[in-house]
């Protein structure tokens, strides 16, 4: 099985292809490239030798790469590497409510709690759930099942350090979230983020790895703008 570590040199050490496409490490086979609102374009992907339904994520900025994710089956986080912070999260040691795609489908919602562990943070608890809204919205000619969410995390001492809620997105057939809108309470005060889907690429069509996000980005002024 591919680690995090052994993907992220690979997606790192890789040279921009002419038609700056994302290349992905060997082994590994994308599905779809998701460019989203506030900046950002995602790359959902699958690799040879890992359990089965576990899949991976990539999101870019204008920076470049700024996450890589795995999740299993159940869309349960196996473990996040946060490239800025540089530091990476992985499941347990603890799981009393594991996170469950297929009870959310069945029954329209379904409560998690369970623990990470960070070479930063320490151990961090999750507690939340995710439901179905009943709402079904297309984008870009895909149909999405709309999510709300609400979680709280908590440090290894059950002190609170910070809530969130939003809405997302499934794909029932991908078997993965789809980020949306957020909104983040801590002592630091509100944070939302927006970060819904708006155009999908597949594989043969324009814009699949691409790497660089279009939605939402920094302007750069041209020569006319500036005068020059």
């Amino acid at each position: 099985m591919k680690t995090i570590a052994s993907i992220l040199f690979v997606l790192v050490a890789a040279p921009a292809a002419a038609n700056q496409s994302f290349a992905l490490p060997e082994g590994c086979e994308g599905y779809v490239t998701i460019q989203k609102r506030g900046c950002v374009v995602t790359h959902l992907f699958t690799c040879a030798g890992d359990p089965p339904g576990q899949q991976r994520r990539a999101d870019l900025g204008e920076d470049g790469l700024d996450y890589l994710g795995i999740i299993d089956a159940e869309a349960q986080w196996v473990e996040s590497f946060h490239v800025t912070a540089g530091h990476t999260d992985t499941l347990g040691p603890r799981i009393r409510d594991a996170a469950s795609f297929t009870e959310l489908l069945e029954t329209g919602a379904d409560d998690f709690d369970f623990e990470t562990t960070s070479d930063l943070y320490g151990v961090t608890r999750y507690v939340g759930r995710d439901g179905l809204t009943g709402v079904v919205v297309e984008i870009d000619g895909v149909p999405l099942r709309e999510t709300d969410f609400e979680l709280t995390a908590f440090d290894a001492a059950g002190a609170e350090l910070f809530r969130v809620s939003g809405r997302e997105y499934i794909h029932p057939d991908w078997r993965t979230f789809v980020s949306g809108v957020r909104r983040v309470t801590s002592a630091n005060g509100v944070t939302e983020t927006d970060n819904t889907p708006v155009d999908f690429a597949f594989p043969g069509e324009p814009g699949f790895l691409a790497r660089d996000p279009v939605q939402d980005c920094s302007v750069v002024l041209s020569l006319a703008e500036i005068g020059q």
